[in-house]
């Protein structure tokens, strides 16, 4: 009778073993972040409330290398998914770009009330490419750091300036003001800034501190340029192993953390821009005029995106309702 109860008991356990799931998951985020901190915590809890049947392995710091490389390697299923960026969504779905639009937002409160409505349309998006959005991650807003003060065009088209790789939005803006930036991936900044390939960047602050960007410059130009965030994505196929419920519980859990990450983001970029003042970075305002020109350069270089077919209209014109109701409510 033992033997039988333990013979059964050992079955179950192979059982158990053999519908286990691992999920491989990349991120640029160093280990040891409050990122990848959060990210353990809801991997700790999603293994337990599955009984080990879902477990998530992650690769911090950028080890499977840019967005780019994670993605591909997701495709050839050596990785199941991703922490990719906004402007490294739109290798899966052009119009995961949209909240990283060049001056899109003037304020956090634009922001809020936009995702409001939005991100369940955007997490749509990248599923009708057969990912899985986990939630969308604040990075902040990115401003533009640099080695000389940048308060005009002028002095803007004497920089060289860094755009990521995949931002053709942001580089046909540029293009329209007369600069030729420099575009590389996020892991060739630093280097970039080290040599003088670059000299001037777009970054959150709490970015700049994490990825050691600001020991490289002196100058903050206080206006906020574009929006930074970023999704949790797994591609649909390494889902099907997991049972509805397992699945349900990855879904909660993974939003949990989300939305914890995105209340920490925003104090600790509160804290980062602090930080920078701190450790003797100017912060300078741009002339108003100028300010009035990038602005309108770069919605002609969305409007043109929008055009082209390289944003979807219907979402950009509900994006763009969205935010001049909220204007018209809450006048300056």
């Amino acid at each position: 009778m033992i033997r039988a109860i333990l013979a059964l008991f050992f079955s179950l356990s192979l059982l158990t073993t053999a519908n286990a799931t691992t999920l491989k998951i990349a991120t640029i985020a160093p280990d040891g972040t409050t990122w990848m901190k959060t990210m353990r915590a809801a991997a700790k809890q999603i293994k337990t409330r599955t009984e080990g049947r879902v477990k998530l392995r992650f690769y911090p710091g950028g080890v499977m290398g840019n967005d780019q490389s994670v993605l591909r390697k997701i495709r050839v299923s050596q990785l199941h998914g991703g922490a990719i960026s906004g402007g490294g969504l739109t290798q899966i779905s052009s119009d995961a770009q949209l909240y990283g639009l060049p001056f899109l937002f003037r304020n956090l409160q634009e922001v809020d009330h936009v995702r409001q409505s939005m991100d369940p349309l955007i997490a749509e998006s990248l599923h009708a490419k057969g990912f899985a959005s986990y939630g969308i991650s604040e990075g902040g807003f990115a401003y533009l750091l640099s080695n000389s003060p940048v308060r005009n065009t002028q002095e803007l088209k004497s920089q060289r300036i860094w755009i990521p790789e995949t931002d053709q939005i942001s580089s046909n803006a540029f293009s329209e003001l007369g600069i030729s930036p420099i575009p590389l991936p996020l892991t060739d900044v630093l280097t970039g800034l080290q040599t003088g390939l670059i000299d001037t960047i777009a970054s959150s602050p709490i970015g700049a501190i994490a990825l050691q960007w600001h020991t490289r410059v002196k100058y903050l130009t206080d206006i906020p340029l574009s929006y930074l965030y970023g999704s949790l994505v797994i591609k649909e196929k390494a889902l099907k192993k997991l049972s509805s419920a397992d699945r349900a519980i990855l879904r909660e859990e993974m939003l949990k953390a989300f939305t914890s990450l995105n209340t920490s983001s925003r104090s600790d970029n509160k804290q980062a821009k602090a930080a920078l003042k701190q450790q003797g970075i100017e912060f300078i305002q741009p002339d108003p005029a100028d300010r009035a020109l990038w602005e309108q350069k770069a919605a002609n270089s969305v409007t043109q995106a929008v055009q082209d077919g390289a944003l979807s209209k219907s979402l950009f014109e509900q994006l763009r309702q969205l935010i001049t109701a909220y204007r018209r409510s809450h006048p300056n």
